[in-house]
């Protein structure tokens, strides 16, 4: 019979590689009471942890993914369950060679050990592949293979040492309790965890059951947005070859990535695992039980042999002496899974507190490579309130609440399936679930043949076909771009819009801003412990300021307006939207439950409208009675203007650097105003400008920050050029860790660099995440030890250049050094172009503030 206790201060649900790894970091940094459960026999309780390949690539385009698998490959080096083989990825085709060159660059930026091979070379680390089928191989010496059930057993061990742990398997969960907050739509917090063996009183719960997690937090009325997707395996053998190793793994893994498949060697067996087969989906409520007939656990699902005939006949075709390319006499399939792994709506993990309910974290979608990263990354989350690898990205609360609804994650999940070993463009657009989100505006920037993009749910104009005979007009100072790959997802438009716009004018929709307004008796105090900014500023004043963690790293960057005493409102990024909104509640939790502090979210309710250039105060003079000359309505202030007969709010400050509002009104108010400002903008030569202007162009041309891009919790202000004159007396969140940063000079600068070297016959145009190099070629190292690479990247058309942004060591931060960009393979020269915060165009901004 398992016992389990009344009460503990942390319920662990799940027993697998991640809930292992948070119970063993929980225990390191001073947790006692955690127990962990699982309805399953441990050692191996039946989840994906149990028949996962357990194979480690350390590569990834997301820096953020790379670190979690970087620390999660140490982590099981320092456990001995590691048996590091190599791994390569093979092209078929030039596409894929590029993608691999692309490979090659995130390796370089991330400090990852990587080369380009041949095929002779992969034939040599691999003997049993058919080399005249490929075109090059990219090689990490350190892929490996991991035992992650006995790793998993080693880290509950760890933690049971030190008087901990109680483990409880066999232990399935019914009930979630929660206290309901004291105000409605406010989260409430976690009590009770309820079993089959018992009730626990639990200050926090984790969630990390893997393709469970969703009915588990349901308990709770809260929401983890994953399904369950099918991956084929079989496995092959004997195999005399291998079984003559005498060796569990002896060989390289290999992923055939155009065929969308791997192989490894299991023992005297060829595994082999394929991505090509259709989405096969499963909700929780769908996988059976221990004991399941034909089934080995209950996430080893039934094989459908339909689905694996194309994999199995390229195996046979790439590993001929293995496999036959008809079959071998001896080598039969030894066994064959529809093994269930994660599938979120972005394909990145979900982790932290969750949006609905206080205390209850999540630690789910997370795969065995990442395991033991993110189970320290969330221990120290939950302890110390940030952790050491910036997760941000994975974050549960990114996704407003249209996103965690069963039929978006479905669509998403079986969009995002192929895309596992496919090759996705850095600017590639989903293209399910949509539209979802639309501005009032929409009806008018479909007729001007918007390029929609999506951000949150919402359908953002990037550019508009009506300006497309713009570009002829300004043909001259507009890129042209060779390479398919560097056109994909981009026009010339975006170029020629933007030129416009520092002519004449242009209008943007801003609809997509996530809007929440913070008022009550203690608005004022709540809101100066968010920002590092003095937010006591008269009312009408528009303050930008970042948000920290408590390890002064950036946790966002917004603008707050004081409309009131007490009455804030702030408005931040579409994709940081649901995620900020979930911040400021949970760290003016204590304010809410006394009723001092009411949060709104005015997302839906308003919309917004950017107009800038230089003929904008020419356009909002002729539709109002109020003085918006540059003294009668200063940078940086907000008031109430009637418009064209509307109420308005207007905010002077500008994302692209030049003369102009954002305009905010209620969302039934949004296509009038619209059509006013049209009118009144035909004689100034008005034009609509998409998000290519206002998040690229624009953006870069005054080198303003962007998060999640130069604003990520590794950064701290000091690096970043936003450190203010002086440091407000009131506290805030991350006041210590940026008092520190203050006291000491930076470890990083950031800088705009521009393109110097390329030649005009077939320019090159870097996206985003290339390492910067010295002119020797060698990389960039900080004093933290980060490496140099391009944030974010794009033309400047007023420059006539194309810029960068990359953190560099101070001694290479001075204006006019030389150095390198590598992307696809091919190294482009480049200059530091402005230092720090300073704007490459108008960088007095007389623009701006005129």
């Amino acid at each position: 019979m398992v016992s389990i206790p009344d009460s503990a201060q942390v319920v662990v649900i799940g027993a697998g590689i991640v809930g292992s790894s948070i119970v063993r970091h929980l225990a390191e940094l001073g947790w006692r009471d955690i127990l962990l459960v699982d309805k399953g026999p441990l050692p191996e309780p039946g989840g994906s942890t149990d028949h996962a390949s357990n194979f480690v690539f350390p590569v990834d385009h997301s820096r953020e993914i790379t670190e979690l698998t970087l620390d999660s490959l140490r982590q099981y080096r320092a456990l001995g369950v590691l048996t590091e083989r190599g791994g390569i990825e093979v092209a078929r085709t030039p596409e894929r060679l590029q993608e691999l060159r692309r490979r090659m660059s995130s390796a370089a930026a991330w400090g990852v050990e990587a080369e380009l091979i041949g095929p002779a070379r992969v034939r040599e680390l691999m003997p049993h592949i058919r080399e005249d089928l490929l075109l090059a191989g990219f090689h990490t010496p350190t892929g490996a293979i991991v035992d992650a059930v006995r790793a998993a057993e080693l880290l509950r061990a760890r933690a049971e040492e030190r008087g901990a742990l109680t483990v409880a398997d066999r232990t399935e969960v019914t009930g979630l309790e929660v206290d309901a907050g004291p105000h409605g739509g406010m989260p409430g917090r976690i009590r009770a965890v309820v079993t089959d063996h018992g009730r626990v009183e639990a200050e926090h719960v984790v969630v990390a059951c893997g393709v469970w997690s969703p009915r588990i937090a349901a308990l709770a009325d809260a929401r983890i947005p994953l399904v369950a997707g099918v991956h084929q395996m079989m496995d092959l053998g004997p195999i005399p070859e291998l079984a003559a190793t005498e060796e569990w793994i002896s060989l390289p893994l290999v992923r055939d990535m155009d065929a969308r498949m791997y192989a490894r060697q299991r023992g005297p067996d060829l595994e082999v695992g394929s991505y090509a087969h259709r989405p096969i989906l499963h909700e929780p409520d769908e996988i059976p039980p221990f004991g399941a007939p034909g089934q080995a656990s209950p996430t080893q699902m039934p094989f459908t042999a339909e689905d694996f005939a194309p994999q199995l006949a390229h195996a046979r075709q790439l590993y001929p002496e293995l496999l036959g390319e008809q079959g071998r006499d001896g080598v039969e399939v030894t066994q064959a899974i529809n093994g269930l792994l994660s599938l979120t709506p972005d394909g990145a993990p979900l982790l932290g507190e969750t949006a609905e309910v206080r205390g209850l974290w999540s630690a789910a979608a997370v795969w065995i490579k990442e395991g033991p990263g993110v189970g320290r990354a969330v221990a120290e989350w939950m302890t110390d309130g940030a952790s050491e690898v910036d997760v941000h990205g994975a974050d549960v609360t990114r996704f407003p609440p249209y996103a965690r609804t069963r039929r978006h994650v479905r669509a998403r999940a079986a969009e995002g399936f192929p895309k596992v070993y496919g090759i996705a463009h850095p600017r590639e657009q989903w293209a399910s679930s949509r539209p979802m989100r639309t501005s009032p505006f929409h009806p008018r920037t479909q007729a001007l043949g918007g390029e929609f993009f999506e951000a949150s749910g919402w359908e953002r104009p990037q550019w508009y076909a009506a300006n497309a005979p713009l570009v002829e007009e300004y043909a001259r100072r507009i890129d042209h771009r060779v390479h398919e790959w560097d056109a994909r997802w981009w026009s010339p438009i975006i170029e020629a819009e933007h030129l416009r716009m520092r002519q004449h004018a242009a209008m943007f929709d801003l609809t997509a801003f996530s809007v929440f307004d913070v008022t009550g008796q203690a608005a004022l105090e709540g809101v100066q412990r968010m920002a590092v900014a003095n937010a006591d500023r008269p009312v009408g004043r528009v303050i930008y300021t970042p948000l920290l963690d408590v390890r002064g790293g950036f946790r966002s960057d917004l603008t707050i307006v004081r409309l009131g005493e007490q009455h804030f409102r702030v408005i931040t990024g579409a994709a940081d939207g649901a995620r900020d909104l979930a911040w400021f509640r949970r760290h003016l939790a204590a304010e809410l439950d006394a009723g001092h502090v009411e949060i709104h979210d005015l997302t839906s309710a308003t919309c917004a409208i950017g107009l800038w250039g230089p003929r904008a105060r020419d356009i909002v003079a002729s539709l109002t009675d109020d003085d918006v000359s540059a003294d009668g309505f200063r940078f940086g202030t907000a008031r109430e203007v009637v418009l064209a007969g509307i109420p308005t709010l207007m905010v002077r400050i500008s994302y692209v650097g030049d003369l102009g509002w954002e305009i905010h009104l209620p969302t039934e108010h949004g296509l009038p105003l619209w059509d006013a400002l049209w009118e009144a903008g035909r004689p100034h030569g008005l034009i609509a400008a998409g998000g290519g202007v206002y998040g690229t162009t624009g953006r870069l041309e005054k080198a303003h920050r962007l998060f999640g891009a130069e604003l990520t919790p590794e950064w701290d202000p000091m690096e970043a050029g936003l450190a203010l004159p002086t440091v407000k007396e009131a506290d805030f969140l991350g006041k210590g860790a940026y008092l520190a940063a203050r006291a000491q000079e930076p470890a990083a600068v950031l800088c705009t660099l521009a393109l110097t070297g390329v030649g005009a016959a077939e320019p090159r145009f870097p996206t985003g995440n290339e390492p910067v190099l010295d002119v020797d070629g060698s990389p960039l190292v900080d004093g933290r030890g980060r490496r140099s690479y391009v944030t974010s990247a794009g033309p400047a058309p007023s420059l006539g250049r194309f810029v960068m942004l990359a953190y560099l060591p101070p001694e290479r931060a001075v204006l006019g050094t030389e150095l390198l960009v590598e992307y696809l393979g091919t190294r482009q020269q480049a200059e530091v172009l402005a230092v720090g915060r300073a704007a490459p165009f108008d960088p007095e901004h007389r623009r701006l503030k005129g």
